[in-house]
């Protein structure tokens, strides 16, 4: 099908179409996992760990605005250092390779969405190809933004207060390789899907399933939940680190009410017939 009047494909032409475009991102996916896996020790002592030490840059800033305020965790604790484990033979190579890959699919993502949009554009008339190619480069700059603050805000702060956590003095914390990147890697990648929020509103709007009207609506009932998730998130407590995670959270709830349509939902004007 084409919305351009391009010549219609059948639907084994679009599997042969989906086929190659599969066969091309495992290709380029291939090309940066061995990248990345020949430069991984140096991404692991430079960027992967680095939260684990007390001179991580947040610890720093944080340290510099909450220093003497006692109602806040000590941030400036020079002592603070994660010291890792590995208890099973395998692991240390299966990380390698497995971050490898991980960090292989956020690298590429933009190439992912690139052969996406090469997929399903012939399907598009002209206006619907300029508003989805915006939505999808818009999404890709949401993505790498929400793994940004993923490690950059969220992970920091969530292992700090973990690591430090202690139920009682008897037991001593030793966090084992694989639990350490577990959390890592799935507190990045949510937080890179989280944000990818707004996308999924706007199309919600197209569709005529979403309006400001809901957003408006929900405000009091959305602060609560993103309060509730950064409570869970960092159950450390303190007012500070609870609003470094909830801001960003209720920040895109706005963004996402920014990207929809003013009017009725079809699902409210069906009840209403």
């Amino acid at each position: 099908m084409s919305g351009t009047g391009e010549k219609k494909l059948t639907f084994w032409d679009h599997l042969e179409e989906l086929r190659w475009s599969l066969l091309r991102i495992a290709i380029v996916l291939a090309i940066f996992m061995v990248a990345f896996f020949f430069i991984m020790p140096w991404l692991f002592d430079n960027f992967i760990l680095a939260p684990c030490k007390s001179d991580f840059f947040l610890y720093r800033y944080i340290c510099k605005i909450t220093s003497g305020i006692s109602i806040f965790p000590d941030f400036c604790n020079s002592d603070f250092h994660v010291k890792l484990i590995n208890i099973n033979l395998a692991s240390q190579f299966l990380i390698h390779v497995s971050t490898s890959f991980w960090f292989g699919i956020i690298i590429i993502f933009p190439y992912i969405i690139f052969e996406t949009w090469k997929f399903i554009s012939p399907a598009l008339y002209q206006n619907e190809k300029r508003n989805t190619k915006k939505a999808f480069t818009f999404g890709t700059v949401m993505f790498f933004i929400g793994c940004t603050i993923g490690y950059v805000m969220i992970f920091p702060v969530t292992l700090r207060f973990l690591a430090q956590y202690q139920i009682s003095a008897e037991i001593t914390n030793q966090i084992s390789l694989n639990s350490y990147m577990s959390n890592f890697m799935i507190l990045i990648l949510i937080m890179g899907l989280v944000f990818e929020l707004p996308l999924v509103s706007w199309f919600l709007s197209e569709l005529g399933l979403l309006t400001k009207d809901f957003f408006k609506k929900y405000r009091k009932y959305a602060i609560v939940i993103c309060l509730v998730l950064a409570a869970i998130i960092t159950p450390s407590g303190d007012p500070f680190t609870l609003f470094i995670v909830f801001f960003p959270l209720y920040l895109l709830y706005e963004l996402s009410s920014f990207f929809v349509k003013a009017g009725k939902n079809k699902i409210n004007s069906s009840n209403v017939n």
